[in-house]
């Protein structure tokens, strides 16, 4: 997904507007030094005292441009934006050739969440001003905003070309390439903002510049530069992530054992040292990293699914697995996987220490999964396998059959298909079904590609929940 900041749009300062610091035209000496007074507490940030100023200077002269628009000004430093609207309309109705007014009344209109009325000003703003940096700048980020990245570019990179130097615009631009996978074009303009600012965040992008063009080594050196400069949560995260990806563990659990440290309320680093230590066998550590991590976000559903794989791998932390799966499945009761988390985890804690396991409970569960989310497959395949083990063959096969609708590729539903044809006398058919499961190990479509698909989905989906949370 991108990632694209949410950006603000910011008026023009004073000495953009036009002749602002200059006195308005009739004013006598007195009105002129009350003028600059006001000026001057703006600039200092005494903004109440500049509206006394200049609300008592318009009873005086209420058809002043530079009034009207120094008060708007004042209003929006205050966040005071319906206020500031009424000044800033009404300088633009006595000066509607000036670009300046323009591009803050539409910068106004869309801070208050009027994106065409904002759109339509801009564009007059630009008519007026072609080459105005700001008109160009601010509505790229209006479109930026509503998500039209591509309408958004020709407007920052116009603004990039106006001004080489400016960083922000040059940021935004270079993410409006990544959105759009002109990635050369990205990386060419990031490695010039680096010339200027050698900054984290420009190496964090130019890793995601080259993640998403498929160099990953290069991705992976970016990724670090950044977190060795900012050793934030998020650019450890993507540095840590960048390795789990693609598969270079031992590096990767070192860098999430070092972040889980520093950050140790972070369940999405908790759960990226849990697949980690899962993915190179360390599957005891695995659980207790995800326990964690459950501990720290239990409504977080990213969790769940490594934990139940990583305790399938490793039962002996059962009680504790069990007891993190029965409150998700108590706080989300509308939830089919949580149903079927804890149904697994229950036959799985128990198969082999209770030989008076409730069978019943557990497929009371399956089903109670499949009619809360029935595209569920592996719940169709576990409630399946429930039956074979009961010897409910002629039961099983429905459920194994539907499971493979959801999911062709479930290398195991093959197989124990194959085998309850074979309980059933249909040998024929579970030849076939045997030859399928056989292919499809052969070809490696099951777990493993299974498993890294998911970890890829938990990656992104991370980033693009801490990108949004501003």
């Amino acid at each position: 997904m991108p990632r694209l900041r949410l950006v603000c749009l910011a008026l023009l300062p004073l000495a953009a507007c036009s002749q602002a610091q200059d006195a308005p035209s009739g004013f006598t000496d007195r009105l002129d030094r009350q003028f600059q007074a006001a000026v001057a507490q703006y600039e200092s940030g005494r903004f109440p005292e500049a509206v006394t100023a200049l609300e008592s200077l318009l009873r005086e002269v209420p058809e002043s441009f530079e009034v009207h628009e120094l008060l708007g000004l004042v209003y929006s430093a205050q966040s005071q934006d319906a206020k500031a609207a009424t000044h800033l309309e009404k300088a633009v109705r006595l000066k509607p050739d000036s670009a300046a007014a323009r591009t803050n009344l539409a910068t106004n209109l869309a801070r208050r969440e009027k994106p065409a009325l904002a759109e339509a000003e801009f564009k007059k703003a630009l008519q007026l001003e072609p080459q105005n940096y700001d008109a160009n700048h601010n509505l790229g980020e209006l479109y930026v905003r509503a998500g039209k990245v591509a309408a958004a570019t020709p407007y920052l990179e116009q603004a990039q070309r106006i001004n080489s130097a400016s960083y922000d615009n040059g940021y935004d631009l270079a993410l409006a390439y990544v959105v759009t996978s002109r990635f050369a074009d990205a990386r060419q303009l990031l490695q010039n903002l680096l010339k200027q600012k050698d900054s984290a965040e420009l190496h964090n992008l130019l890793g995601e510049v080259e993640e998403k063009d498929g160099k990953f080594v290069a991705a992976a050196n970016e990724y670090e530069l950044a977190a060795h400069l900012d050793p934030s949560e998020s650019n450890l995260f993507d540095w840590g992530s960048e390795m789990l990806l693609h598969r270079t563990l031992e590096p990767a659990i070192q860098v999430f054992q070092s972040a889980t440290e520093r950050y140790p309320n972070s369940p999405r680093l908790a759960i990226g040292l849990g697949i980690a230590y899962y993915s190179r066998g360390n599957y005891d550590d695995a659980v207790k990293s995800l326990l964690k991590a459950a501990d720290l976000s239990p409504a977080d559903p990213r969790v769940y699914p490594f934990l139940s794989r990583a305790y399938d791998s490793s039962p002996s932390q059962a009680d504790e697995v069990i007891a993190r799966f029965q409150r998700f499945a108590e706080q989300q009761p509308g939830n089919g996987r949580a149903q079927f988390y804890l149904a697994m985890s229950l036959w799985k804690g128990k198969r082999a220490q209770d030989p008076h396991l409730d069978l019943t409970q557990i497929g009371a569960l399956l089903k109670k999964s499949i009619a809360l989310d029935p595209s569920l497959a592996e719940a169709h395949l576990q409630l399946g396998n429930l039956y074979s083990e009961e010897g409910k063959y002629a039961d099983s096969i429905p459920e194994y059959q539907r499971a493979l609708e959801l999911n062709s590729d479930l290398a195991d539903a093959h197989y124990r298909l194959g085998q309850a044809y074979v309980r059933t006398g249909e040998k024929e058919r579970a030849q076939e079904q045997i030859q399928v499961y056989q292919k499809l190990r052969e070809q490696h479509l099951a777990e493993l590609d299974k498993q890294r698909a998911e970890v890829r989905q938990f990656v992104y989906a991370a980033k693009d929940a801490s990108v949004a949370k501003p």
